[in-house]
Protein backbone atom coordinates (compact mmCIF):
# COMPACT_ATOMS: atom_id res chain seq x y z
CA UNK A 1 0.00 0.00 0.00
CA UNK A 2 0.96 3.57 -0.77
CA UNK A 3 0.42 5.89 2.26
CA UNK A 4 0.66 9.92 2.66
CA UNK A 5 1.64 11.88 5.35
CA UNK A 6 0.46 15.31 5.62
CA UNK A 7 3.22 17.62 6.87
CA UNK A 8 6.31 19.45 7.68
CA UNK A 9 7.47 19.11 11.37
CA UNK A 10 8.99 16.49 13.49
CA UNK A 11 5.36 14.99 14.02
CA UNK A 12 4.70 14.18 10.57
CA UNK A 13 8.69 12.67 10.36
CA UNK A 14 8.23 10.51 13.39
CA UNK A 15 4.64 9.26 11.82
CA UNK A 16 6.61 8.79 8.49
CA UNK A 17 9.61 7.06 9.94
CA UNK A 18 7.10 4.49 11.95
CA UNK A 19 5.24 3.49 8.53
CA UNK A 20 7.90 2.80 6.48
CA UNK A 21 8.40 -0.04 9.04
CA UNK A 22 5.40 -2.23 8.06
CA UNK A 23 6.13 -4.53 5.75
CA UNK A 24 2.40 -3.69 4.05
CA UNK A 25 3.66 -0.41 3.15
CA UNK A 26 5.16 0.00 -0.71
CA UNK A 27 6.27 3.47 -0.39
CA UNK A 28 5.85 6.13 2.25
CA UNK A 29 5.39 9.80 0.64
CA UNK A 30 5.37 13.16 2.84
CA UNK A 31 4.00 16.27 1.94
CA UNK A 32 5.80 18.69 1.89
CA UNK A 33 7.91 17.26 4.18
CA UNK A 34 11.31 18.71 5.58
CA UNK A 35 14.75 17.70 5.28
CA UNK A 36 14.96 14.35 7.22
CA UNK A 37 12.37 13.38 5.62
CA UNK A 38 13.98 14.37 2.21
CA UNK A 39 17.42 12.19 3.55
CA UNK A 40 15.61 9.37 4.54
CA UNK A 41 15.78 6.76 2.11
CA UNK A 42 12.49 4.94 3.00
CA UNK A 43 10.85 8.35 2.13
CA UNK A 44 9.47 10.38 -0.82
CA UNK A 45 8.97 14.61 -0.16
CA UNK A 46 6.10 15.58 -2.33
CA UNK A 47 6.39 19.44 -2.59
CA UNK A 48 2.37 20.58 -2.37
CA UNK A 49 0.75 22.10 0.03
CA UNK A 50 -2.34 22.84 -1.87
CA UNK A 51 -5.20 20.98 -0.09
CA UNK A 52 -6.79 19.92 -3.86
CA UNK A 53 -3.58 19.94 -5.58
CA UNK A 54 -2.78 17.46 -2.99
CA UNK A 55 -6.18 15.40 -2.91
CA UNK A 56 -5.43 15.31 -6.88
CA UNK A 57 -2.01 14.17 -6.65
CA UNK A 58 -3.48 10.85 -3.99
CA UNK A 59 -5.95 10.12 -6.83
CA UNK A 60 -3.62 9.79 -9.73
CA UNK A 61 -1.16 7.59 -7.73
CA UNK A 62 -3.15 5.66 -5.87
CA UNK A 63 -2.48 6.10 -2.23
CA UNK A 64 -4.33 3.82 -0.18
CA UNK A 65 -4.46 5.76 3.20
CA UNK A 66 -3.71 9.59 4.41
CA UNK A 67 -2.74 10.26 7.77
CA UNK A 68 -3.05 14.40 8.80
CA UNK A 69 -0.41 15.51 11.15
CA UNK A 70 -1.05 19.23 12.01
CA UNK A 71 -4.15 21.11 12.75
CA UNK A 72 -4.76 23.71 9.73
CA UNK A 73 -5.19 21.14 6.96
CA UNK A 74 -8.06 19.80 9.35
CA UNK A 75 -9.21 22.64 9.97
CA UNK A 76 -9.17 23.76 5.94
CA UNK A 77 -11.55 20.30 5.56
CA UNK A 78 -8.68 17.93 4.38
CA UNK A 79 -10.64 14.81 5.44
CA UNK A 80 -14.28 16.03 4.23
CA UNK A 81 -12.23 16.84 0.61
CA UNK A 82 -10.39 13.68 0.31
CA UNK A 83 -13.78 11.25 1.17
CA UNK A 84 -15.72 13.28 -0.57
CA UNK A 85 -13.35 12.10 -3.84
CA UNK A 86 -13.27 8.07 -2.12
CA UNK A 87 -9.97 8.37 -0.29
CA UNK A 88 -9.23 6.76 2.73
CA UNK A 89 -7.70 9.24 5.65
CA UNK A 90 -7.47 9.30 8.91
CA UNK A 91 -8.60 12.71 10.83
CA UNK A 92 -11.24 14.24 12.45
CA UNK A 93 -13.60 16.29 9.69
CA UNK A 94 -13.90 20.22 9.69
CA UNK A 95 -16.97 20.43 12.06
CA UNK A 96 -15.22 17.99 14.19
CA UNK A 97 -11.85 19.67 14.10
CA UNK A 98 -13.46 22.79 15.53
CA UNK A 99 -12.46 21.41 19.13
CA UNK A 100 -9.06 22.23 18.53
CA UNK A 101 -9.49 25.58 15.53
CA UNK A 102 -11.59 27.14 18.18
CA UNK A 103 -11.12 27.71 21.74
CA UNK A 104 -14.10 29.41 22.53
CA UNK A 105 -16.04 26.34 20.59
CA UNK A 106 -14.07 24.04 22.73
CA UNK A 107 -14.73 25.93 26.22
CA UNK A 108 -18.60 26.01 24.95
CA UNK A 109 -18.26 22.56 24.71
CA UNK A 110 -17.27 21.11 27.36
CA UNK A 111 -19.40 23.22 29.47
CA UNK A 112 -22.28 22.01 27.56
CA UNK A 113 -21.43 18.44 27.73
CA UNK A 114 -20.36 18.61 31.74
CA UNK A 115 -16.64 17.85 30.73
CA UNK A 116 -14.54 19.17 33.64
CA UNK A 117 -12.85 22.25 32.73
CA UNK A 118 -11.34 25.66 34.27
CA UNK A 119 -13.94 28.47 34.26
CA UNK A 120 -13.40 31.25 31.58
CA UNK A 121 -15.32 34.07 29.52
CA UNK A 122 -14.00 34.95 26.21
CA UNK A 123 -14.14 37.93 24.95
CA UNK A 124 -13.67 40.11 21.44
CA UNK A 125 -13.55 43.66 23.27
CA UNK A 126 -9.87 44.70 24.57
CA UNK A 127 -11.52 47.07 27.27
CA UNK A 128 -14.26 44.23 28.59
CA UNK A 129 -11.33 41.58 28.81
CA UNK A 130 -9.24 44.01 30.60
CA UNK A 131 -12.17 44.88 33.31
CA UNK A 132 -12.26 40.89 33.87
CA UNK A 133 -8.58 40.46 34.39
CA UNK A 134 -9.48 43.24 36.87
CA UNK A 135 -11.76 42.00 38.66
CA UNK A 136 -10.18 38.23 38.78
CA UNK A 137 -6.74 38.53 39.37
CA UNK A 138 -3.71 36.98 38.72
CA UNK A 139 -2.25 34.70 38.18
CA UNK A 140 -4.48 33.76 35.14
CA UNK A 141 -4.67 32.23 31.51
CA UNK A 142 -5.01 34.23 28.03
CA UNK A 143 -5.69 32.48 25.24
CA UNK A 144 -5.76 33.36 21.38
CA UNK A 145 -8.84 31.89 19.83
CA UNK A 146 -7.72 30.19 16.81
CA UNK A 147 -4.84 28.06 15.37
CA UNK A 148 -1.46 29.55 16.80
CA UNK A 149 1.13 26.49 16.60
CA UNK A 150 0.93 26.10 20.29
CA UNK A 151 1.94 29.45 21.33
CA UNK A 152 -1.16 31.30 21.50
CA UNK A 153 -1.23 31.00 25.70
CA UNK A 154 -0.03 32.83 28.19
CA UNK A 155 -0.21 31.84 31.58
CA UNK A 156 0.40 35.38 32.64
CA UNK A 157 1.41 35.33 36.27
CA UNK A 158 0.91 39.14 36.99
CA UNK A 159 -1.93 41.52 36.05
CA UNK A 160 0.71 43.19 33.52
CA UNK A 161 1.34 40.22 32.29
CA UNK A 162 -2.38 39.42 31.89
CA UNK A 163 -2.69 43.00 30.16
CA UNK A 164 -0.06 42.84 27.56
CA UNK A 165 -1.67 39.23 26.16
CA UNK A 166 -5.23 41.09 25.82
CA UNK A 167 -2.91 43.57 23.88
CA UNK A 168 -0.90 42.02 21.98
CA UNK A 169 -3.88 38.85 21.12
CA UNK A 170 -6.69 41.33 20.26
CA UNK A 171 -5.50 44.91 19.71
CA UNK A 172 -2.39 43.69 17.56
CA UNK A 173 -3.37 40.46 16.98
CA UNK A 174 0.18 39.85 16.20
CA UNK A 175 -0.13 35.97 16.06
CA UNK A 176 -2.28 35.95 13.33
CA UNK A 177 -5.46 34.10 14.12
CA UNK A 178 -8.93 34.14 13.77
CA UNK A 179 -11.52 32.45 15.25
CA UNK A 180 -14.65 31.01 12.90
CA UNK A 181 -16.59 34.59 12.73
CA UNK A 182 -13.57 36.51 11.25
CA UNK A 183 -12.28 38.73 13.94
CA UNK A 184 -9.48 38.32 17.01
CA UNK A 185 -11.09 36.73 19.97
CA UNK A 186 -9.26 35.46 23.08
CA UNK A 187 -10.43 32.85 26.08
CA UNK A 188 -10.04 34.24 29.76
CA UNK A 189 -9.57 31.27 32.27
CA UNK A 190 -8.78 30.79 35.92
CA UNK A 191 -5.44 29.60 36.39
CA UNK A 192 -5.14 25.77 37.95
CA UNK A 193 -2.19 24.22 40.00
CA UNK A 194 -1.05 20.76 39.33
CA UNK A 195 1.22 18.77 36.66
CA UNK A 196 0.18 18.34 33.23
CA UNK A 197 0.23 15.54 30.80
CA UNK A 198 -1.46 14.89 27.47
CA UNK A 199 -3.87 12.13 27.14
CA UNK A 200 -3.89 10.71 23.19
CA UNK A 201 -6.32 8.38 22.17
CA UNK A 202 -7.45 6.84 18.39
CA UNK A 203 -11.52 6.98 17.31
CA UNK A 204 -12.83 5.51 14.78
CA UNK A 205 -16.51 6.90 14.68
CA UNK A 206 -17.33 4.22 17.14
CA UNK A 207 -14.70 2.78 19.60
CA UNK A 208 -11.82 4.62 21.68
CA UNK A 209 -7.96 3.04 22.01
CA UNK A 210 -5.54 4.72 23.98
CA UNK A 211 -2.03 5.99 23.26
CA UNK A 212 0.83 5.62 25.97
CA UNK A 213 0.47 8.34 27.65
CA UNK A 214 2.84 11.35 27.59
CA UNK A 215 4.50 14.55 29.27
CA UNK A 216 5.63 17.75 28.08
CA UNK A 217 7.62 20.81 28.73
CA UNK A 218 6.07 23.93 27.00
CA UNK A 219 8.01 26.28 28.47
CA UNK A 220 11.45 27.73 26.76
CA UNK A 221 13.66 27.42 29.76
CA UNK A 222 15.25 25.31 32.09
CA UNK A 223 12.79 24.77 35.38
CA UNK A 224 9.84 25.62 32.87
CA UNK A 225 10.23 29.10 32.66
CA UNK A 226 10.41 31.49 29.80
CA UNK A 227 7.60 31.90 27.23
CA UNK A 228 5.21 28.99 26.36
CA UNK A 229 5.74 27.24 23.05
CA UNK A 230 4.72 24.24 21.17
CA UNK A 231 7.11 22.00 23.31
CA UNK A 232 10.73 21.69 24.44
CA UNK A 233 10.27 17.88 24.78
CA UNK A 234 8.66 14.79 26.24
CA UNK A 235 8.46 11.67 27.43
CA UNK A 236 6.37 8.60 27.44
CA UNK A 237 4.75 6.80 29.95
CA UNK A 238 4.02 9.51 32.03
CA UNK A 239 4.19 8.70 35.89
CA UNK A 240 1.32 11.14 36.73
CA UNK A 241 -1.04 9.29 34.84
CA UNK A 242 -1.43 6.40 36.97
CA UNK A 243 -4.35 3.41 36.71
CA UNK A 244 -6.91 5.76 38.60
CA UNK A 245 -5.89 9.36 36.66
CA UNK A 246 -6.15 7.23 33.10
CA UNK A 247 -9.76 5.40 34.01
CA UNK A 248 -10.71 8.92 35.04
CA UNK A 249 -9.20 10.80 32.04
CA UNK A 250 -11.46 7.94 29.72
CA UNK A 251 -14.63 8.46 32.16
CA UNK A 252 -14.52 12.05 32.72
CA UNK A 253 -13.31 13.40 29.55
CA UNK A 254 -12.75 11.53 26.57
CA UNK A 255 -15.71 9.14 26.40
CA UNK A 256 -17.82 12.44 27.26
CA UNK A 257 -16.45 13.89 24.58
CA UNK A 258 -17.12 11.58 21.73
CA UNK A 259 -20.42 10.94 23.05
CA UNK A 260 -20.91 14.69 23.35
CA UNK A 261 -19.88 15.27 19.49
CA UNK A 262 -22.09 12.88 18.81
CA UNK A 263 -24.89 14.42 20.14
CA UNK A 264 -24.27 17.43 18.56
CA UNK A 265 -24.54 15.64 14.98
CA UNK A 266 -20.93 15.57 14.84
CA UNK A 267 -19.28 11.69 13.62
CA UNK A 268 -15.21 11.97 15.51
CA UNK A 269 -12.83 10.26 13.85
CA UNK A 270 -9.13 10.76 14.08
CA UNK A 271 -6.51 11.55 16.92
CA UNK A 272 -8.00 13.07 20.42
CA UNK A 273 -5.52 14.76 22.38
CA UNK A 274 -6.81 15.60 25.90
CA UNK A 275 -4.37 18.23 27.48
CA UNK A 276 -4.81 17.08 31.13
CA UNK A 277 -4.45 19.28 34.16
CA UNK A 278 -3.76 17.04 37.44
CA UNK A 279 -4.51 18.00 41.07
CA UNK A 280 -2.55 16.14 43.97
CA UNK A 281 -5.34 14.96 44.47
CA UNK A 282 -5.51 12.99 41.19
CA UNK A 283 -8.75 15.03 40.22
CA UNK A 284 -8.51 15.89 36.72
CA UNK A 285 -9.56 19.20 34.28
CA UNK A 286 -9.31 19.78 30.39
CA UNK A 287 -7.13 22.38 29.22
CA UNK A 288 -7.70 21.71 25.71
CA UNK A 289 -8.62 19.67 22.95
CA UNK A 290 -5.86 18.87 19.86
CA UNK A 291 -7.77 16.95 17.11
CA UNK A 292 -4.22 15.73 16.06
CA UNK A 293 -1.20 13.66 18.35
CA UNK A 294 0.66 16.12 20.05
CA UNK A 295 4.25 17.41 19.27
CA UNK A 296 6.65 16.82 20.25
CA UNK A 297 4.58 13.74 22.13
CA UNK A 298 4.55 11.54 18.76
CA UNK A 299 8.22 11.12 18.84
CA UNK A 300 8.48 9.85 22.35
CA UNK A 301 4.95 7.46 21.75
CA UNK A 302 5.78 5.99 18.11
CA UNK A 303 9.24 5.31 19.51
CA UNK A 304 7.68 2.83 22.29
CA UNK A 305 5.02 1.14 19.65
CA UNK A 306 5.63 -1.97 18.75
CA UNK A 307 2.13 -2.75 16.86
CA UNK A 308 2.28 -2.15 12.98
CA UNK A 309 1.12 1.29 12.93
CA UNK A 310 -0.12 0.80 9.65
CA UNK A 311 -2.26 -2.12 10.94
CA UNK A 312 -3.39 1.12 13.47
CA UNK A 313 -4.51 3.02 11.44
CA UNK A 314 -6.23 0.73 9.06
CA UNK A 315 -8.39 -0.53 12.14
CA UNK A 316 -8.87 3.15 12.61
CA UNK A 317 -10.33 4.22 9.27
CA UNK A 318 -12.67 0.84 9.38
CA UNK A 319 -14.59 0.97 12.63
CA UNK A 320 -11.86 -1.61 13.68
CA UNK A 321 -10.60 -0.34 16.85
CA UNK A 322 -12.41 -2.46 19.80
CA UNK A 323 -10.40 -5.72 18.32
CA UNK A 324 -7.23 -3.53 18.39
CA UNK A 325 -4.67 -4.45 20.92
CA UNK A 326 -1.60 -1.86 20.88
CA UNK A 327 1.54 -3.57 21.81
CA UNK A 328 4.30 -0.83 23.73
CA UNK A 329 7.92 -1.25 24.34
CA UNK A 330 8.47 -1.51 28.52
CA UNK A 331 11.27 1.15 27.90
CA UNK A 332 10.95 4.96 28.30
CA UNK A 333 11.62 7.01 25.22
CA UNK A 334 12.06 10.76 25.69
CA UNK A 335 12.42 13.57 23.22
CA UNK A 336 14.48 16.55 23.58
CA UNK A 337 13.91 19.79 21.12
CA UNK A 338 16.80 21.84 19.57
CA UNK A 339 15.18 25.21 18.59
CA UNK A 340 15.85 28.00 16.77
CA UNK A 341 17.70 31.35 17.86
CA UNK A 342 14.50 33.92 18.44
CA UNK A 343 12.09 31.01 19.03
CA UNK A 344 9.39 31.41 19.36
CA UNK A 345 8.29 34.38 18.49
CA UNK A 346 10.97 35.35 15.38
CA UNK A 347 12.97 31.86 15.12
CA UNK A 348 15.35 32.25 12.75
CA UNK A 349 15.63 30.44 9.64
CA UNK A 350 19.10 29.12 7.46
CA UNK A 351 21.13 28.50 9.68
CA UNK A 352 23.51 25.02 8.79
CA UNK A 353 23.19 22.42 11.14
CA UNK A 354 26.28 20.00 11.52
CA UNK A 355 27.07 16.27 13.44
CA UNK A 356 23.80 15.02 12.61
CA UNK A 357 24.26 11.35 14.16
CA UNK A 358 23.72 8.24 12.35
CA UNK A 359 19.82 6.62 13.20
CA UNK A 360 20.40 4.03 16.20
CA UNK A 361 17.74 1.77 17.18
CA UNK A 362 17.23 3.26 20.83
CA UNK A 363 18.23 6.93 19.50
CA UNK A 364 16.16 8.92 16.56
CA UNK A 365 16.94 12.45 15.95
CA UNK A 366 13.42 13.41 14.23
CA UNK A 367 13.64 16.83 12.07
CA UNK A 368 10.85 19.70 12.36
CA UNK A 369 11.81 23.03 10.79
CA UNK A 370 14.22 22.08 8.59
CA UNK A 371 15.15 21.81 4.65
CA UNK A 372 17.81 20.46 2.81
CA UNK A 373 19.57 22.59 0.37
CA UNK A 374 22.51 21.67 -2.39
CA UNK A 375 23.07 17.89 -0.03
CA UNK A 376 22.97 20.40 3.15
CA UNK A 377 20.38 20.44 6.24
CA UNK A 378 19.42 24.15 7.29
CA UNK A 379 16.98 25.14 9.85
CA UNK A 380 13.61 26.56 8.20
CA UNK A 381 11.41 26.90 11.27
CA UNK A 382 11.24 27.42 15.25
CA UNK A 383 11.74 23.52 16.50
CA UNK A 384 14.45 22.39 14.18
CA UNK A 385 14.91 18.83 16.07
CA UNK A 386 13.78 16.70 18.29
CA UNK A 387 16.32 13.90 19.60
CA UNK A 388 14.47 10.73 20.94
CA UNK A 389 16.29 7.71 22.84
CA UNK A 390 14.64 4.98 24.54
CA UNK A 391 16.32 3.49 27.51
CA UNK A 392 15.15 1.29 30.70
CA UNK A 393 14.23 4.49 33.01
CA UNK A 394 13.15 8.14 32.47
CA UNK A 395 17.06 9.06 33.91
CA UNK A 396 18.86 6.92 31.49
CA UNK A 397 16.69 8.02 28.54
CA UNK A 398 17.23 11.77 29.13
CA UNK A 399 21.09 10.83 29.26
CA UNK A 400 20.89 9.11 26.19
CA UNK A 401 18.83 11.58 24.41
CA UNK A 402 21.46 14.23 25.62
CA UNK A 403 24.72 12.40 24.50
CA UNK A 404 23.11 11.75 20.88
CA UNK A 405 22.46 15.50 20.45
CA UNK A 406 26.19 16.41 21.92
CA UNK A 407 27.18 16.31 18.51
CA UNK A 408 25.04 18.53 17.42
CA UNK A 409 25.23 22.12 16.21
CA UNK A 410 23.85 25.11 14.52
CA UNK A 411 23.94 28.65 15.13
CA UNK A 412 21.74 30.18 18.00
CA UNK A 413 20.63 26.71 19.42
CA UNK A 414 18.09 26.42 22.65
CA UNK A 415 17.96 23.40 23.98
CA UNK A 416 16.81 22.67 27.43
CA UNK A 417 18.67 20.55 29.81
CA UNK A 418 16.36 19.25 31.96
CA UNK A 419 13.69 17.03 30.02
CA UNK A 420 12.11 15.02 32.31
CA UNK A 421 13.20 16.03 35.33
CA UNK A 422 9.23 15.88 37.14
CA UNK A 423 9.21 12.35 36.13
CA UNK A 424 12.87 12.05 37.87
CA UNK A 425 12.09 13.42 40.50
CA UNK A 426 8.43 11.64 41.41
Amino acid sequence: MKVLVVGSGGREHAMAWKLAQSPKVQQVYVAPGNGGTAKDKNLVNVPITDLALLRQWALDNGIGLTLVGPEAPLAAGIVDDFRAHGLRIFGPTQAAAQLESSKAFSKAFMQRHGIPTAAFETFTDAALAHAYVDRQGAPIVVKADGLAAGKGVVVAMTLAEAHEAIDFMLLDNTLGVAHNAGGARVVIEEFLQGEEASFMVLCDGKNVAALATSQDHKRLQDGDVGPNTGGMGAYSPAPVVTAEVHARAMREVILPTIRGMDKDGINYTGFLYAGLMIDPQGRIKTLEFNCRMGDPETQPILMRLKSDFLEVLLAATSEGLGQLEMEWDRRVALGVVMAAAGYPLNPRKGDAITGLPKDQDDAMVFHAGTTEKEGQILTSGGRVLCVTALADSVKQAQQKAYQTATPIAFDGMQMRQDIGYRAIRN
